[in-house]
């Protein structure tokens, strides 16, 4: 089976020969992080890469849109942003999601998002 292109990425313009795979840039500026989403784990946390994606654990279950929301709580608090400011842009009801965040520069995406603090 071949992997399908992910449509609508960005233009990338933030990437560098040490930008991670999961991370791109929109020509308005925002950023768009991918993740793999692993709902039901004991503890919210970044827990590595996964098939060129951030992978995010996350306590709350896969029911009624509560592990997005926890998602969406889980990176606004790392990151130090408001919540409006990570948005869900595609995946609702998939592990594989695409996020639109706001308000931070790839430094501090990358610093934040690549580890346990």
């Amino acid at each position: 089976m071949k992997n399908k292109p992910e449509k609508n990425l960005g233009s990338g313009d933030c990437r560098t020969a040490t930008t991670p795979a999961w991370l791109s840039q929109s020509e308005d500026g925002a950023f768009y992080v991918l993740v793999h989403a692993q709902p039901g784990a004991k503890k919210d946390r970044v827990s590595g890469e996964f098939n060129s994606r951030l992978k995010i654990a996350l306590a709350a279950p896969p029911v009624d849109g509560k592990a997005n929301a926890a998602l969406q709580k889980f990176l606004s608090k790392r990151l130090g942003v408001a919540k409006s400011a990570v948005t869900l842009a595609s995946g609702e009801t998939m592990r594989d999601k695409r996020l639109r965040i706001t308000g931070v520069t790839a430094e501090q995406l990358i610093g934040l998002l690549s580890g346990e603090p």
